[in-house]
Parts: C-alpha cells; structure tokens; sequence
C-alpha cells in the first residue's frame, strides 16, 4: 500500500473530464445520434483538421487513431518559442523534464529520470533512422544531437512502451524527428545568433525541387560559446580557486546535413561534432582546469526506398551504416586521462503495409544490425598506463508484425508485436495492445497496454577499472517493462483540444550500480523493481489569429518497490504553460512559457528545490521581406535553481565543514538572452 493516495488530484481529474464533455455538448452546432455516429468514420466524428504521426505505427495515421498518447511540436512552435536544442523542445510536453549536469541533458518521463544514463531508455529516430549508439545506447539531446534544431519539421512523441515496432530502448517513448525538405525552402537560407557568455552560431542552408524531380536539401552550422563564470561551493578553498571556474562551461560544436530524393528513394548523411567543457571536476578530476572535456562525434548515412504496389500496399526499405566516436580527457594532478569509445555498424529493414478487407491495415517487417565496433578504451596518456582495452562485436534480428483492426466505424483494435534475437543474451518477445473507441462527437478514449525491454550496453556490462572501485558483468540481462494507460481526449470544435491520461507500469530486473561485498568493487546488475503511476492533464485552445494556449499538469509518483522510497530525480508534480499571443496580424508574435517542476530527491538523500521557470521570446517575420528575427530572454525573472546530478558528481561531505550541504546538486543557469536573425534568398 502507498504510504499517500493522491484522492485530490482523482478528483480534480474527474471534474476535469466532466467539463470537458460538458463542455462538448454545449458547443455542438449539429445534434448527431447514437445510431447516426456507427455509420461515420472518425475523422468524420471530428469534423475538425487532426494532427498525423508517422512513428506511432511506422505509415501515416492520425493522432485519434494512433495506440499511444502522442504529442506534436512544430517548426512554427520552436520559432515562437526560441528552443534552442531538442532538449528545450522536450521540456515543452507533457510529462517531460530534463536535467543537465552542465555536459548532457537527460530526459525524465513518467517519474523516471536517472541522471548519467545517457538516455538509454528512450528511443531516437530521425527521419525515423535510429540515433541510440551502440556503446551506452545513448540518446543525445543537447547541443550534441547531430540535427541543428533550425532544419526540424516537427517533432513527434509516442508515449508509452514502442518495443512491439521498434525494439530496444523504445521503453517510455518513441521521439522521432522529422527534418525540413529541399521543396520547403526553395533557395539559400542564412542564419546568425548572439546570446549570452559570448556565445555565437551560424547556419548555412540550401534546398530546392528540380524540374528533373529531384529535391535536395544540403546545410552546415557552427556554434561557439565560452560559457560562464561559476561558483561551486564544495571547492570554496584557496588550492581551488576559492570554488571559482572560468570559462570551462564551453561548447563548441559543428554539424552538417544532407538530404538527396529523387523518385521514391531517399539518401541522407549528417556529421556533428562536439567538444563540451566540463566545470563540475566530475570523476574527480581536478577543478578549474580547461583540459576536462568531452567530445562526441557521429556521422550516418541513410538510404530508403518506398514504393506503392497500387492503393494497399506499400513497401519500403532501408540500409544505414553510423559511426559514434566519445573522446573524454579528464586531468588528475596534471596528468591526462583518455576515456575513448568507438561505435560502428550497419543494417537494414523491409516493411510492407497493407491494407486487406477494408478492415485491416497490417505492418510486416523485419530488421537487422551488425555492430561491427563497439570498444571502450582508458588510459593515462603520459606516462601511459592502460585500465581498458575492451574490443566487442554483436549482432541482432528482429520481426514485427501489427494489425489495425477497424471492429466498427468508430472502434479499432490495435495489436502488435516483435521478436528480438540478440547474439549475447538472447531472444525477447514484446507486445502492444490497444483499444481506440469514439463512442460521441469528438471523443476519443484509449484503452491502452505495452511491454518493452532495455537490453544491457557494453559500457555496463565490460567496462572494467578495479583500481578505481569498478567491475563489468557480462551476464547481465534485459530490463523490461509493462504499461497499463487509459487516455480520454475531447476536442470541442476547431478550437480546443482536451487530454486526461492515466497510467501505471512495472519494471523488473532494472539495471542498477551496486557494490559487491565480496570483493568491494561497483558493479551493474539486474536487482531494482520499480512501481509508478501518475496522471497527465492537457488543455489546448487556439484561434485564427495565431494566439494559442496550451496547458498541462502533470502527477507522478514512481517509487523503489523494495523500500517504497520515491525515485532519485522523480519530481511529483509537473505544470507547464504555454502561450503565443499576435501581436501585429501574421507577423509578430509573444511566446510566453512557464515551467514549473517540484523537489526532486538526490543520490546523496538531499533535495533539489521546485522551481517555476519564466521563457519569454518576441518573433517577427515578413516585417521585412524574407526577413525573420527573434529575441528571447530565458529564466526572466533570474530563478536559482538546480539539478540532481550523477554519483560522479557526488563528493565526500567530510571534506567540508557543513556535511549537510547539497553536493550533489549541479545548479542552473540564471537569466539569459539571445537574438536571432534568419534570411532566405
């Protein structure tokens, strides 16, 4: 039994959902009948323009028929909003929350967000190309992710466990990044921003559609910041510069994009490259020296194939090779630690979709993935001493099959699932199940069940350095997790969109970092099982004229089911609040966002503090032909606040006079700008 029961958020959702419909009913133009609704599809129940998904179940859909709680965030949205990485993106939906160690950003869902796990439990695609590496499964967000956030389409995200389609690390959701085309610029594209700690970056873009029927997009960016001059108490003595650093937060970074289609194939590559400055001395390494860093490199190449086999079938298939390159240089006493990571490998995927008896749409697909490298490396570069040499391979197969059955006009069953088969541990077997009934007028519900697995990465399983306290497991195994969701949504006309969601899962056999008593070493294993539920509410209302609000809330309450202790960087409740007011007709715009996130537990048993985060951001176009410009204050009200961090962040409180200091807690940016200036030729 929960040691709370959240009856006041029960029943505020509840009064949510009554309003809503009630709401419906008194906003209904035309009065439609039980009997007359069996008879219309539900698009036609609607009656009002419905967002699509792609990824949800890998071919176009809408969102009303997609077996998940799905969230969209557009081009237009990120302009008016100045989001500045992915990871800004994120923190704008429901549920969502990102922490930052001052090196990577990390994404928290449904009250899990375990800092330093480089993201491994969510799934990244762009352009629905896989972008987890194969040395920690890591999913890159921050000024690291190979896309310059300008070159988005728009973003989708599935919630939910997607192992049933996609395999490992769909495990809380699917994130799939859909970029710009050549034929959306149709000519030279220049960007420039200027922000605070003398940050700079610029983007080049060129993109057409040729008469010839080729459409080609081809664009570079370069961004450098020196980032700012921090205090860190827990180094507050004379040897460390009284806890003061200057200018080890910066970021450097250059990416570059390309995209080539020409009938129904599709060629893309990106490249970026980013070296980040490291001012926490995590590790242990020594502070205030500009030599901590990081540096993350990944190239890819894409090539897909889709065809039509007249109106029901359609095929496509693609082949991919990607190279991720972690070089890490961390100085103790002078001397240069090399922590080095080096990924490649290879695949492909065929999928035909089809539509049978008018009732059934049926994916069928498999996929497969040579990790040709996967080595891990460390070593004091002088003089030389090696801790790790560690060269892997794998291999893995996977078939899915899914069937959207249409039982009645308004009511469709959703079924999938996939087999995996990994070469180092073996088969798993996962499936997603889902009941979508429009049974009024704008009305969606969605009876939802999912089951998914994290299989174990090489860093955990063989990186090794006993001098330091650690040991590998190569007999770890999967993690896996099971998800019960119930979603209602309402949509009242053309204007407002409602969303009441519910949910609860289990994970067994979560891969957790212990200490053995037998030999005193850290070692990862399959021992945690975590229990969670929560609740999300959303209310979206938008007009003609461009002003639009969005609104969502958001309980969780994700516990360790051994202690019943609530979860390290699970924050209980989240709010955000979006707002986009016209300011003159079509052309200028006031982006107004609140982000409001509670105490969240540390590794060290302190508490980083609630915060409430103002964003404000004034967009232009057309004010001048051709012209965008933008400018955007962010923490406007210069908010202190903090993130939990990793236990590499975590010192020894016997070092220092107040051992009841949060030394775990890796503290934020205060206020900050940037302007932006965009010109298409």
């Amino acid at each position: 039994m929960r040691k709370s029961s959240p009856h006041y958020l029960l029943q505020s959702i509840l009064l949510f959902s009554l309003l809503l419909i009630a709401a419906q009913f008194v906003c209904a133009e035309n009065a439609t009948t039980p009997g007359d609704l069996k008879s219309l599809s539900i698009e036609q129940l609607m009656d009002i323009e419905i967002d699509t998904v792609y990824a949800a179940s890998k071919y176009e859909q809408k969102i009303t028929e997609a077996p998940s709680s799905v969230s969209i965030v557009t081009a237009a949205e990120i302009k008016k909003f100045g989001y500045r990485t992915l990871a800004d993106v994120l923190r704008s939906v429901r549920g969502f929350y990102v922490t930052n160690d001052r090196n990577y950003s990390y994404i928290g869902v449904r009250g899990f967000g375990r800092a330093g796990d480089y993201n491994s439990r969510i799934l990244l695609l762009v352009d629905g190309h896989r972008l987890n590496d194969n040395i920690y499964d890591g999913a890159q967000i921050g000024t690291e992710f190979t896309v310059d956030v300008d070159l988005i389409d728009r973003v989708e995200i599935i919630r939910g466990p997607g192992s049933s389609l996609y395999g490992n690390n769909a495990f809380f959701a699917v994130i799939n990044v859909i970029t710009r085309r050549g034929g959306d610029l149709n000519g030279l594209e220049v960007s420039a921003d200027a922000a605070s700690f003398d940050t700079y970056k610029g983007r080049l873009t060129y993109g057409g559609s040729f008469r010839n029927g080729i459409e080609a997009l081809v664009s570079g960016s370069i961004h450098d910041s020196n980032g700012d001059r921090l205090f860190f108490k827990e180094f507050d003595t004379p040897e460390n510069n009284n806890g003061i650093t200057d200018h080890t937060d910066y970021d450097r970074f250059r990416s570059a994009l390309a995209k080539l289609s020409y009938g129904g194939f599709t060629l893309g590559s990106s490249y970026s490259s980013r070296t980040k400055g490291i001012p926490t001395a995590s590790f242990g390494a020594d502070f205030n020296d500009r030599g901590n860093r990081t540096n993350d490199a990944w190239w890819l190449v894409d090539l897909k194939y889709e065809h039509s086999l007249g109106s029901r079938v359609d095929v496509m298939g693609r082949l991919f090779y990607d190279a991720y390159d972690y070089k890490g240089d961390y100085i103790y006493n002078g001397v240069v630690n090399k922590d080095l990571s080096y990924g490649r490998w290879w695949g492909g995927e065929l999928q035909a979709a089809l539509k049978l008896l008018d009732r059934h749409r049926l994916v069928v697909g498999s996929e497969y993935r040579d990790n040709l490298r996967q080595d891990q490396k460390n070593f004091d570069e002088n003089p030389f001493d090696s801790f790790v040499d560690d060269r892997r391979s794998s291999s893995i197969w996977a078939g899915y099959i899914q069937d959207e059955f249409t039982i009645l006009p308004n009511l469709i069953l959703n079924a999938g699932v996939r087999y995996d088969y990994y070469n180092t541990f073996g088969s798993t077997v996962n499936p997603r199940l889902a009941l979508i009934y429009a049974p009024v007028d704008g009305t969606v519900l969605k009876m939802l069940y999912g089951s998914a697995f994290r299989a174990p990465n090489v860093f955990e399983q063989f990186y090794a350095i006993p001098s330091i306290g650690q040991k590998g497991n190569p007999d770890l195994g999967p993690e896996r997790i099971k998800t019960y969701e119930l979603v209602y949504e309402q949509y009242i006309g053309n204007k407002i969109r409602g969303t009441v969601a519910g949910f609860y899962y289990t994970i067994d056999g979560l891969i957790v970092q212990m200490n053995d008593p037998a030999d005193g070493l850290d070692q990862f294993r399959n021992l945690d099982r975590v229990e969670a539920m929560g609740a999300e509410v959303e209310l979206e209302a938008k007009w003609e004229n461009g002003f639009r609000g969005l609104a969502s809330y958001t309980f969780q309450d994700a516990r360790d089911s051994a202690t019943d202790l609530t979860l390290v960087n699970s924050p209980r409740h989240l709010a955000k609040l979006n707002l986009t007011i016209p300011l003159l007709a079509e052309k200028v715009f006031l982006g107004i966002e609140e982000q409001y996130t509670s105490r969240r537990k540390t590794i060290a048993g302190n508490f980083a503090g609630s915060f409430l985060v103002t964003n404000l951001t004034l967009f232009s176009r057309e004010l001048l032909k051709n012209l965008e410009l933008s400018a955007s204050l962010y923490n406007l009200f210069d908010k202190r606040y903090g993130d939990p961090g990793g236990s590499e962040h975590v010192q020894d409180p016997e070092r220092f006079k107040n051992p009841a200091q949060p030394l775990d807690i890796i503290e934020q940016d205060g206020r900050t700008f940037r302007v932006k200036l965009t010109y298409k030729f």
